[in-house]
C-alpha cells in the first residue's frame, strides 16, 4: 500500500465508486473487504490511523464471549463462536488459540462453571476448538503457578481465540488493496453533497496537505465507531444520538505475573464485569473496565478509579500482588454500544450485538459489535448496500476468505519465497507478517543495520519500520510504534525512548525536515506520557 499512489488514483477517479466507507477501524474495513471481494468499486476514508480508536485497544481475544451465555445471549454467543472459528481459518497467521482458566475458590463454584461452559463447548460445534474440563487444584497450579493459593479447590479450563487487532486490521486494509479495492488513512471525511436530498458524494480533506477534494459514492457507509453520532449529526443536525459509549481499560504487566502460556478469566468483579489476565506478545494484559463516557476522544484517557479497580481484582487472585511500579503501560478504549432506553449509566448491560440504520437521506450506518464478529458484521451491511443503491446482487466470499498474510502466496510474494523458512536469527515476530515475512527478510538483507532493534527490551526491528512506512502507510511515530508493532502498548517508557529514533527514520522515508521530525518526536512522546501511570499524590 503506498499512501501517494492511493490517493492519486483516488482523486483522479471521475465515475462514482459503488460504495463509499467512512471509518478504518474492524468495522469499516471489514465492510470494504466485503465489498471488494464480491466486485464492487469500493473506496475507504479514514480521518486518523487505520485502527487507531477503539480497534487497536481491544483485550485482544477472538472469543464467543462467555459473559454474553451468562447474560442469556445465545444468538450473540452462537454467530461468535462460528466467526472465531472462520477467522482462525481465514488468518492463521495473527490468531491463536489460547487457553484460559478460571481459578475456583468457592466449591460450588466449580460445577456452575464447568456446566456452563460445558454449553460454551456444545454451542461451538463442529467449530469447538478443544473441550473444557475441570482441573485439581495441583493441576491450576501446574499451568498458573502464580495463582492465589489460599482458599483455591481448583479450576476450570476452557479456549478461546487471541490475535493481534491493530496487525488484523492493517491485513484487512492490505486486502482490500488485493481486491482492487482503495483505502486511506487520514482523510477525514467533512461534509456531505445531496442531489434531491440523498448523498451522493463525501466532501473529504487530506489532513496532511489540508487539500479538500469531493468523493462520489452511489452508497456512502457510516462506520466511525464512537464517532457515529458526530457523522450522523453532520447528515442531519436533529437526528437522535444513538451510541452510549463505554470505556475499557487494560494495564500491561511482565511475563512473570503470568508465566506460561495460559490466560486467567476471573467470571465476576466488583461491578459485574468479567476480568482478563492474557500473556500477549510476551507480556501480560489484564482488564478490562466498563466506565460510560460522556466525552468522546481519539485518545481516551484512563482513570485513576479503572486502574485501582484493575489492580485490586488482580491481586485477589495473583500471589503476587501487582504494584502501580509494575504496570508498563496502560490504555483505553471506547466502545460504541448502542443506546437502550432503559440503560443510563450502566453499559455493562448494553448488548454487543449490531446495529444497521439508514437515514432518510440514505446514509447507511452500521455500529455496535465487536472484533470476533467483524466479518458478519460487514457481510450485513454490504447486502444493505447493494439494495440500497441498486447495486448488483453479488455472493459474499468472506466466509472462506484467507486474509492478505494467510494466503499461501501474497501478492507480492514468489512461491519460492513463501516455501522458504525464515532463518533462526530472524525475530520470530515476524511471523505476524504471514507471507509478507520474507519481504521483511530481505530488507535486512539489504541494508542489514536494519537488523538493529528499535528498543533492546523489546523485538522489533528497524525493518519493520521501514516496512511499516514503504507498504503499510504508516504516517507517524505513533503508527509505527503504537499499531504497527506494539511498543506503546507494551512499554509506554520503551515508546517515549524510542520516539526521536523513529522520528528520524521517518524524515529520511518521507522527505521531511529535521524540524518536522523533532516536532513528530515531541508530539508523540506527549501523548505517550498518558500511558504511564503517575505517582498518587500523598
Amino acid at each position: 500500500m503506498n499512501r501517494n499512489e492511493a490517493l492519486t488514483k483516488l482523486k483522479s477517479r471521475t465515475a462514482p465508486f459503488d460504495i463509499v466507507i467512512i471509518g478504518g477501524g474492524a468495522t469499516g474495513l471489514g465492510c470494504a473487504v466485503d465489498a471488494a471481494s464480491r466486485g464492487h468499486s469500493v473506496a475507504l476514508i479514514e480521518q486518523a490511523d487505520f485502527a487507531q480508536g477503539t480497534s487497536s485497544r481491544s483485550t485482544k481475544l477472538v472469543h464467543g464471549g462467555v459473559r454474553y451465555l451468562k447474560q442469556g445471549n445465545i444468538s450473540l454467543v452462537l454467530d461468535a463462536l462460528k466467526e472465531r472459528g472462520r477467522l482462525c481459518a481465514n488468518a492463521p497467521h495473527l490468531v491463536r488459540h489460547q487457553s484460559f482458566i478460571v481459578p475456583i475458590y468457592k466449591w460450588w463454584d466449580g460445577p456452575f462453571y464447568g456446566i456452563g461452559l460445558k454449553v460454551y463447548d456444545m454451542l461451538a460445534g463442529k467449530l469447538g476448538l478443544k473441550p473444557s474440563k475441570n482441573l485439581s487444584k495441583e493441576e491450576t497450579l501446574e499451568r498458573i503457578p502464580t495463582l492465589e493459593t489460599e482458599g483455591l479447590q481448583g479450576g476450570v479450563i476452557y479456549y478461546d481465540g487471541q490475535f493481534d487487532d491493530a496487525r488484523l486490521a492493517i491485513d484487512l486494509a492490505q486486502t482490500v488493496y488485493d481486491h482492487g479495492g482503495i483505502a486511506l488513512n487520514y482523510i477525514k471525511a467533512t461534509g456531505f453533497e445531496k442531489t434531491d436530498g440523498l448523498i451522493r458524494a463525501v466532501h473529504c480533506e487530506d489532513t496532511e496537505t489540508g487539500e479538500a477534494f469531493t468523493l462520489a459514492g452511489k452508497v456512502i457507509i457510516n462506520a466511525t465507531g464512537v464517532f457515529t453520532d458526530a457523522l450522523r449529526r453532520i447528515d442531519n443536525p436533529i437526528t437522535p444520538k444513538i451510541i452510549a459509549a463505554s470505556q475499557g481499560v487494560h494495564i500491561v504487566l511482565p511475563k512473570e505475573f503470568v508465566p506460561g502460556d495460559a490466560a486467567v478469566m476471573v467470571p465476576q468483579t466488583t461491578d459485574g464485569r468479567v476480568l482478563f489476565a492474557v500473556p500477549w506478545h510476551d507480556h501480560v494484559i489484564v482488564g478490562t473496565t466498563d466506565t460510560p463516557v460522556e466525552s468522546i476522544d481519539l485518545e481516551p484517557v484512563a482513570l485513576e478509579e479503572e486502574i485501582e479497580f484493575i489492580l485490586k481484582n488482580a491481586a485477589q487472585y495473583l500471589a503476587k500482588d501487582p504494584q502501580r511500579s509494575d504496570v508498563l503501560s496502560v490504555f483505553a478504549g471506547l466502545r460504541p454500544l448502542v443506546k437502550a432506553h432503559d440503560s443510563e449509566g450502566n453499559t455493562a448491560a448494553l448488548s454487543r450485538d449490531h446495529t444497521i440504520l439508514i437515514s432518510d437521506s440514505g446514509l447507511l450506518t452500521i455500529t455496535g459489535g465487536k472484533w470476533t464478529t467483524y466479518r458478519h458484521m460487514a457481510e450485513d451491511a454490504i447486502d444493505q448496500a447493494e439494495t440500497l443503491g441498486g447495486l448488483s446482487a453479488l455472493p459474499c466470499k468472506t466466509a472462506e476468505l484467507k486474509l492478505h498474510g494467510g494466503r499461501d502466496v501474497c501478492p507480492q510474494t514468489s512461491a519460492d519465497e513463501m516455501n522458504g523458512r525464515l532463518e533462526a536469527a530472524v525475530p520470530t515476530h515476524f511471523a505476524l507478517y504471514g507471507c509478507d515475512a520474507p519481504q521483511i527478510q530481505a530488507l535486512i538483507a539489504e541494508r542489514p543495520e536494519l537488523a538493529q532493534r528499535i528498543h533492546s527490551d523489546l523485538p522489533y526491528t528497524m525493518a519493520d519500520a521501514v516496512w511499516s512506512i514503504q507498504n503499510e502507510m504508516a504516517r507517524k511515530v505513533e503508527d509505527i510504534l503504537s499499531r504497527r508493532t506494539r511498543i506503546l502498548l507494551l512499554n509506554a517508557q520503551a515508546a517515549i525512548d524510542s520516539a526521536d529514533r523513529i522520528a528520524q527514520l521517518l524524515a529520511q522515508e518521507l522527505d521531511e525536515s529535521e524540524a518536522w521530525a523533532q516536532s513528530e518526536a515531541e508530539s508523540f512522546r506527549t501523548l505517550a506520557r498518558d500511558y504511564t501511570l503517575k505517582p498518587v499524590a500523598g
